[in-house]
């Protein structure tokens, strides 16, 4: 057991000398390195005092909401949509939702088979009113379905535009 003694003796000793002197310097360095330094820190800014403000503007439309050209009868120029005309259930929907799903004939007659976003099929023909554009039917061929559209601008002129429904495949059908 002498060994062993000897041994645990001298591993102390050997310990007890490395805890002093080794990083003697970097204590010193902290110790120094915030000697004659001083910190400046600006005044905190004054505090204006909250004063409430009350909206008054509730008659000016609301900037969140998106607007839309409401159409004016009379002003600017070329043709103009008929404002006193009762519109119809397709006129509820914008053109892109609504899709051509066939067509019907019957003697010289030929509508178009119209399927809205909730899934209602409703039957079309030429002179029949479609889309939020004031969007009249003016043909109907097997495979695809023309409207005349008016379309207002911002100086209020009222323009013609020819939009086209296609039928759709068999497998845009589901």
């Amino acid at each position: 057991m002498k060994p062993i003694m000897h041994c645990a003796l001298l591993t102390c000793a050997l310990l007890a000398g490395c805890m002093g002197g080794e990083h003697q310097d970097l204590r010193e360095f902290v110790d120094n390195a915030g000697k004659g330094m001083r910190g400046k820190i600006d005044k905190l800014p004054e505090m204006v005092a909250y004063e409430p403000m009350t909206y008054e503007a509730f008659d000016l439309p609301d900037p969140f909401t998106p607007r839309k050209i409401q159409p004016e009868k009379g002003t600017g120029g070329g043709p103009s949509p008929d404002m006193t005309r009762r519109k119809e259930a397709l006129e509820a929907y914008p053109l892109e939702s609504l899709a051509m799903v066939g067509t019907l004939e019957r003697g010289k007659g030929r509508w178009a088979l119209i399927k809205t976003p909730d899934n209602n099929l409703y039957r079309v023909s030429t002179g029949n009113y479609m889309g939020q554009n004031f969007g009249a039917v003016a043909m109907i061929t097997d495979s695809s379905l023309t409207l005349k559209e008016l379309i207002q601008d911002t100086n209020g002129s009222w323009s013609e535009r020819t939009s086209t429904l296609q039928l759709l495949d068999e497998e845009e059908k589901k």
